[in-house]
């Protein structure tokens, strides 16, 4: 006899309004998936026979605009604490407010078969269905095809066992599944890199066959699950993965290109090819943020085009750092991520070079600073981090940890015109002169002085300095 699964109270009481109703009802997918593997989850999905319009009528906060039998299911955190009534709603309180707001949003999909893949991504067709198992043979992997209602557990394609096994496969021949959704192909990686799942050697062929389809994704698809797996624990690993399946190179050629291009040479520390290097380097980074591992991942992607041997056998890339940060910035313009996500790779990778040395001055670590952004020097140092180790080298080192002491002591000190005590509207009324160039170049002096150390941040001192200046 099978035990009961544990459900949360709201996945619970889904299953019970569908089912009261007269309704199948089941939780099923990955969500189901990471509850037998004792891991936290959200965005539970559902499958019952109830038709999509009934769904509706059962769920008012629900909404359906897709073709595909699947509604969304607004679900609120239970109110703690009871709400003042109030006859004017514009009057709400905060809390009141926050309490119409979902905390998750649960997607139901009446019980379908599908037919015709002609863009490699959705169906063509969709028949609704009345039986669950013909709706769980049309998903991907078996370990997505578990099906529960907390009081039993469907499990027709052994996705338990498979569990088990670590292991992906999926539910039938994998080159029809991939075939009817290339992204498929990626999100096996995906879930590989997450779980520490190996793919299963009936599915590897496969993909390296079938890989040409994923040009059919959208980019931002395609960024996506590649964003998850960077996030997930075993980033390194999918990488590899990536690349020993061909998907790497329709996804980041580039890095694709830098696999087999050396380093090792007289006076070098690197112990191993550009490529090779660069996952080590993500391996070892401490960074849980997605965008920062693809930083790292990217470091030094212009290694390849700036590679020069010189007439001792020493190797050289002179400017990698500069050719890298268009290229990383040309990938992640392609992959469509945001501008704030392409200007932080576009910095982390243009100034991972920056030099840890204990001779350098207050005014070249400022400079450093301000080239890499405040915002951005805790990730720049978690990437600085992973290179080290990347290429065999300790994970930390006394000119590292001055360093990062140093940082912290220059930052007391202003690193713009703009941190000054003074600014323009000061100069113009100590001096009696009108808005023009002179009033920029006094705060340029003013401010050379401070960052030196001659002369102190402080108002009063920097007004009686406007006194000893001419205009």
């Amino acid at each position: 006899m099978q035990p009961k699964i544990k459900l949360p109270t709201s996945v619970r009481e889904i299953i019970a309004t569908l089912k009261s109703a007269g309704y199948e009802a089941f939780a099923v997918g990955g969500s189901v998936r990471d509850l037998l593997l004792g891991k936290t989850t959200s965005g539970w999905d559902f499958t019952t026979n109830a038709r999509p319009q009934k769904i509706l009528e059962l769920f008012p906060d629900s909404f359906y605009d897709n073709r595909f039998g699947t509604v969304g299911v607004k679900v609120f955190d239970k109110i703690l604490k009871a709400s003042r009534p109030v006859a004017d709603k514009s009057q709400k309180s905060e809390e009141d407010i926050n309490q119409d707001k979902p905390h998750d949003i649960y997607e139901i999909t009446t019980y379908r078969s599908e037919n015709s893949y002609s863009d490699f991504r959705h169906p063509d067709n969709i028949i609704w269905g009345d039986k669950l198992k013909t709706d769980l043979s049309r998903r991907d992997f078996t370990i997505n095809a578990i099906a529960t209602d907390g009081n039993s557990i469907i499990d027709p394609f052994s996705g338990q066992d498979d569990l088990k096994l670590k292991i992906i496969k999926t539910v039938g021949d994998p080159q029809a599944r991939f075939s009817e959704d290339a992204l498929r192909m990626l999100r096996a990686v995906r879930i590989a890199a997450q779980l520490g799942f190996t793919i299963d050697n009936s599915i590897l062929p496969v993909i390296r066959r079938q890989a040409h389809l994923l040009k059919n994704i959208s980019w931002e698809r395609i960024a996506m699950e590649l964003l998850k797996l960077l996030a997930a624990d075993y980033p390194a690993d999918g990488v590899l993965l990536l690349k020993n399946t061909t998907l790497l190179s329709l996804i980041i050629p580039e890095l694709e290109a830098a696999f087999g291009v050396e380093q090792k040479s007289p006076d070098r520390h690197h112990v191993y090819d550009v490529g090779t290097h660069a996952v080590m380097a993500l391996k070892h980074c401490p960074s849980k943020d997605p965008i920062v591992r693809l930083a790292t991942l990217l470091h030094d992607i212009g290694k390849p085009p700036t590679m020069k041997v010189d007439h001792k056998g020493i190797i050289t890339f002179y400017n990698h750092e500069v050719i890298g940060a268009r290229m990383a910035r040309n990938i992640a313009q392609r992959l469509r991520l945001s501008k704030k996500q392409t200007d932080k790779i576009f910095t982390l990778v243009r100034w991972h070079q920056f030099s840890v040395d204990e001779r350098q001055t207050d005014s070249a670590i400022r400079r450093i600073i301000r080239r890499v952004g405040v915002d951005n020097l805790s990730d720049m140092l978690e990437l600085r981090i992973g290179d080290r180790l990347g290429g065999g080298a300790r994970e930390t080192s006394w000119r590292l940890e001055l360093f990062k002491k140093r940082l912290a002591e220059v930052q007391v000190q202003p690193f713009s015109i703009t941190d000054l005590a003074i600014d323009g509207y000061d100069v113009m009324k100590e001096l009696n002169c009108k808005p023009g160039p002179r009033v920029g170049q006094v705060l340029t002096e003013i401010f050379n002085e401070v960052e030196s150390g001659s002369l102190k941040n402080d108002r009063q001192h920097l007004l009686q300095k406007l006194n000893t200046i001419s205009v």
